[in-house]
């Protein structure tokens, strides 16, 4: 089957760059979308040899040897229930969604009993180079010789394979992911709440707070369901942002409160499981001075404006609580990962940076009104995902995507020079 055509179902960001990429390597690709993309797909691809666009996913099932189902988690059901029956006999299956056990399901629900299913998962946008970056390969139901047709397909990505089973997948991605988007998540809509541009301000420029507002405009530059899928249909994910919730009030309420030495227990605690537990206490931090200080959407003012980090410092007690060690995952962990994880490590493995942190928590009410906000949005989220509502979920992130669209371009950029650094050091 060298002379394999790989089907595409969904083209979107993700399925463009698939389609791209893999076309370019040799390999035919048929490809479709909705009905109604179907002529602007065909122009937009006019001058690619190897990739013929269909008006729909019947004629990619019935003509395509490894079809991607490249559609959003919300709707692969109702997807492969349309056109699964359809798939040639003997073809390969997979998806390319962030949550597996819908998709698995549904795989296994509507395709015949001779298709075989492989599916895979880039972590990383349509905007990062794949080069290095984690591609997970999930065998489910396939011979070795088809896993090994499907590993030299996607070999064009040049990423490091991951071989993982689908409940493997899904624990992970929650571990690495489902916490992570839900910080910056809050971030933003506590920001769009006080109704300001954070890097406009001499509060949010530098250091650590640089990747705070660009992963928070990068977040918010996608599409709403990239990250949808993944907190709603994630059984482990609705449990880790609950107690990433709970763990942002708590941890504010100890500051309200002025209780600094249950404060700084709770924070140090948490800490220790968390990093010298985990054996980094010696090791080189993942992000240093010379990177935190270079990519900034506005100026660095002389002189460092004091945080409490409230958001860092619940993460790191979230990852405590459920008994997480980050580190563990790095091998399929996604770039925004390793830039929250390098700066939680920064700000936790630099003792006198987190005893100021923790003094500022009690003693200074300069990030009072955004912490209020911040704690507010945490928990918002948190009640949108647990309540699993798709729709509620589009509407408030949408509503703070409009907010910040202006800066997305130069937000884009530096956050994809600030990945490219983090990737030589890690």
């Amino acid at each position: 089957m060298e002379e394999a055509v790989i089907g595409i179902i969904g083209m979107g960001l993700m399925g463009k760059m698939y389609a791209r990429r893999i076309s370019a390597a040799g390999w035919r690709v048929h490809a479709c979308d909705t009905r109604d993309k179907f002529k602007a797909l065909e122009e937009e691809f006019s001058d690619s040899e190897n990739v013929v666009i269909f008006e729909d996913g019947y004629g990619v099932s019935r003509s395509s040897d490894y079809i991607i189902y490249s559609v959003e988690a919300e709707t692969i059901d109702k997807v492969v229930a349309e056109y699964g029956r359809a798939t040639k006999k003997h073809a390969i299956v997979g998806g390319q969604t962030s949550c597996k056990a819908p998709e698995i399901a549904a795989f296994e629900r509507y395709l015949p009993l001779d298709v075989e299913i492989i599916s895979c998962h880039s972590l990383h946008g349509p905007n990062v180079d794949p080069k290095e970056q984690p591609l997970v390969l999930i065998k489910h139901r396939a011979s070795q010789q088809s896993f090994d047709l499907v590993s030299r397909i996607l070999s064009c990505f040049g990423s490091k394979h991951v071989h993982l089973s689908a409940e493997a997948h899904d624990r992970i991605t929650a571990d690495t992911q489902a916490v992570t988007h839900a910080a910056f998540l809050s971030m933003g809509t506590a920001w769009r709440s006080n109704n300001q541009f954070p890097w406009e301000t001499t509060r949010y420029v530098g250091g650590i707070e640089n990747v705070k507002c660009n992963i928070t405009l990068r977040i918010y530059s996608n599409k709403w369901h990239v990250y949808a899928g993944l907190a709603i249909l994630n059984p482990s994910a609705k449990q880790q942002i609950r107690q990433y919730a709970e763990s942002v009030t708590d941890l504010f309420k100890l500051m309200l409160g002025g209780h600094k030495a249950e404060l700084e227990k709770r924070v140090k605690t948490a800490g220790e499981a968390v990093f010298t537990a985990a054996g980094r206490a010696g090791e080189p931090l993942l992000l240093g001075d010379d990177v935190l200080d270079r990519f900034s959407l506005g100026m660095v003012p002389k002189e460092r404006t004091p945080n409490n980090h409230l958001s860092l410092l619940a993460m790191v007690d979230c990852w405590w609580k459920l008994g997480i060690v980050p580190y563990d995952h790095m091998i399929c962990s996604t770039p925004l990962f390793r830039l929250w994880l390098g700066v939680t490590e920064y700000l936790f493995r630099k003792p006198t940076l987190l005893d100021e942190v923790i003094n500022t928590a009690i003693e200074d009410n300069t990030f009072r009104s955004d912490d209020l906000e911040f704690t507010f949005a945490a928990r918002g989220w948190s009640d949108c995902v647990t309540f699993g509502d798709f729709s509620v979920y589009r509407d408030r992130f949408e509503q703070i995507q409009s907010y910040f669209a202006p800066r997305f371009p130069e937000a884009t950029r530096i956050g994809n020079e600030m990945i490219k650094v983090l990737l030589e050091k890690t």
